[in-house]
């Protein structure tokens, strides 16, 4: 393969990584891999001198995702360069002082104040367009809505979740699978949530890192007195020290040792001249600013044996691949397992049993594999489920290639099925643990959903077991009681349909006015037409619903419970059977989809998209040039502003 074609492979690869990464919070390579294989690119654009227009190298990140508003940066928001070397990081700041802090690994935030108060906030997306997440901003547990400079602040900071705080959210999620891989991820999933009193929850915290404007105030050429005045206006800054050549190098191994008890998620340094007006006149390239640079942690990577792959399988099916290996030590702990996501990355690293292999930690905290050096290739795919002896197939998924077991009646399967079942956002009912579960699957009591409702015919067998006497019997018994009035979309999550979560099962049971009959007897077309669906969701949805073992265990469950279907105020009939589409940012509500419950909760519809089936496009700049403007004047739909639509709904 020729120089060319190789930097191709490698842009492409590269940009799915990148795609996934920042657009789709999943993750198909390591940190590590990325990085050997972004440098590989540098290299072959140098000796080449040739940059493609599609590399990475020059293009910063991708469009941000529909659900929000987006909104375009006064000035684009660049990378930084990087550099894993710490001399290098000496040499690029000479004679001069640098300001030198964490490079915090979560998610970038630009935050407008006007008259003392937050009035914007939006993501970093792909540095020239972001996502309007005011609403959600607010909900920071750290960020203060009112400040004494009056004058317009505009700043930059990072949204990050801690790590003791992602142990504690993950550990309420009972269904393994839904577990967030990092930080990072569940951080992005909450500041871009539509509903903030999700983000709410999730104790965000931003730490600010850069002052963009505050006219008025002399700083005196200082990026320090910056840091000092976002501190007074009530600002959490990120931690950072000001060095210069003689002491940088001390002040690195300070944050080195530092970054093992961090609670707050970082992945290296960020290095800023002090001197404002110098490092403006540095000036930037297409992709870097000059007066910034990034310092990576140089991993510290050991060799050992890989002793075997553990399969893990799931309540959907999928089965895990789990690395075992020799221990080593790495960051100062004993390691000797690593997931390894896929069976595509299995076989990219062509892994085999008594294969070297080389380890390191993500970030200086999550165990990973850097490299094979033996790549024998000689690990098998294995064709029977662990769990169940079941047949297994490989398949593909967003070009990743994932191992599933085909048994429906594998235990693994049920015991987590079940567990989903009775967790918090399904049926919520306490004193069913997945122990507790995996017993009483096994001595019979368990078979179907329906079940669960029906223990006290087993009243007598129960109270024997070990470990479940009579108060434990009459504590579930009072549980399952109470779980038995359900809303229709809690019923339709619990069942643990493939790809349909609790805010998808929302959306179809609103789409067919909570008719359980209509729902069972849905079409593919009729749910993947539904915004925010799909055809993914709604063959998914079909595909459970056309099952007849299925249908007969979920119309024996449905004699257990009594289903709650919310009331809607249907009185308004410019509102009732009208179809709305919201765009642009808002002001009265404190998301989108505080207005969208709205217009639902009187009978109304809200689209993604202006068709000749909607009577109303809500934009409070009526006269933009928008796509979503242009469409709707097309179609004569009208637009009218929030205010317009409060006195239509008469909550002026």
């Amino acid at each position: 393969m020729n120089s060319m074609d190789r930097m191709k492979e490698l842009i492409e690869i590269l940009n799915e990584a990148s795609r996934a990464y920042y657009a789709q919070d999943r993750e198909i390579m390591s940190n590590y891999e990325y990085d050997r294989l972004y440098d590989e690119l540098v290299s072959l654009e140098r000796d080449t001198g040739t940059v493609l227009s599609s590399s990475p190298t020059v293009n910063i990140g991708y469009e941000a995702v529909d659900e929000l508003p987006k909104e375009r940066h006064e000035s684009p928001m660049l990378s930084l360069d990087k550099t894993k070397d710490r001399e290098a990081l000496k040499d690029w700041l000479k004679d001069m002082d640098g300001l030198l802090s964490w490079k915090l690994d979560g998610l970038t935030i630009v935050l407008t104040y006007n008259e003392g108060k937050l009035v914007k906030a939006v993501t970093r997306g792909n540095g020239e367009v972001g996502e309007v997440i005011t609403g959600n901003a607010r909900t920071f547990v750290n960020l203060p809505h009112v400040i004494q400079y009056k004058g317009e602040l505009i700043l930059r900071g990072e949204a990050v979740i801690s790590y003791s705080d992602f142990e504690k959210i993950n550990a309420q999620i009972e269904d393994v699978d839904a577990r967030y891989k990092n930080p990072r991820n569940l951080c992005s999933g909450s500041v871009r949530q539509l509903n903030n009193e999700i983000t709410a929850k999730r104790n965000v915290r931003l730490y600010a890192f850069t002052l963009v404007k505050a006219d008025g105030v002399d700083f005196h050429n200082s990026r320090r007195a910056q840091m000092e005045f976002l501190n007074k206006q009530g600002f959490e800054t990120v931690e950072y020290h000001l060095v210069n050549a003689s002491d940088i190098l001390d002040r690195i191994q300070y944050y080195a040792d530092a970054v093992k008890d961090n609670d707050i998620p970082s992945d290296g340094l960020v290095l800023t001249y002090d001197d404002i007006e110098y490092g403006r006149s540095l000036g930037r390239t297409a992709k870097f600013p000059r007066d910034a640079i990034a310092f990576k942690w140089q991993d510290e990577i050991r060799e050992t044996k890989l002793l075997e792959i553990e399969w893990s399988p799931s309540r959907t099916g999928l089965i895990n691949p789990v690395a075992i290996f020799e221990p080593v030590e790495l960051e100062g702990t004993t390691v000797q397992r690593a997931s390894v996501h896929n069976v595509s990355i299995v076989k990219e690293l062509q892994l085999g049993i008594g294969d070297t292999i080389t380890v390191y930690k993500a970030n200086m905290i999550i165990p990973q594999i850097a490299d094979n050096l033996t790549r024998s290739g000689s690990v098998k795919i294995p064709s029977k489920c662990p769990a169940c002896g079941g047949s297994t197939e490989i398949r593909r998924i967003n070009d990743t290639e994932a191992l599933y077991c085909v048994n429906p009646e594998c235990p693994a399967k049920k015991i987590k099925l079940f567990t989903l079942f009775v967790s918090r956002d399904a049926m919520n009912i306490d004193g069913l643990s997945e122990s507790t579960l995996e017993k009483f699957i096994g001595e019979g009591y368990i078979h179907e959903f329906a079940d669960i409702f029906r223990l006290s015919r087993h009243k007598e067998e129960l109270c024997k077991l070990e470990g479940f006497g009579e108060k434990s019997y009459n504590n579930l018994i009072t549980a399952i009681d109470q779980a038995r009035k359900v809303q229709l979309p809690k019923l339709i999550y619990s069942l643990g349909i493939l790809n349909v979560g609790l805010s998808n099962a929302k959306i179809i049971c609103r789409e067919f006015d909570y008719d359980i009959d209509r729902l069972k007897h849905a079409s593919i077309e009729q749910l993947g037409a539904i915004d925010g669906v799909g055809e993914v969701i709604a063959r998914s949805f079909t595909d459970y619903f056309g099952d007849e073992k299925h249908l007969r265990e979920f119309d024996e469950l449905l004699k257990e419970l009594s289903i709650e279907i919310p009331e809607l105020d249907t009185g308004n009939e410019a509102i009732n059977g009208k179809t709305f589409v919201i765009t642009g940012s808002l002001e009265h509500f404190e998301n989108r989809n505080a207005l969208k419950e709205l217009i639902e909760s009187k009978g109304g519809k809200v689209s993604g998209s202006v068709s000749a089936k909607t009577d109303y496009l809500i934009n409070n700049d009526i006269n933009s040039n928008s796509s979503k403007n242009k469409k709707a004047k097309e179609l004569n739909v009208r637009i009218i502003t929030e205010a317009d639509f409060m006195e239509i709904a008469g909550e002026k």
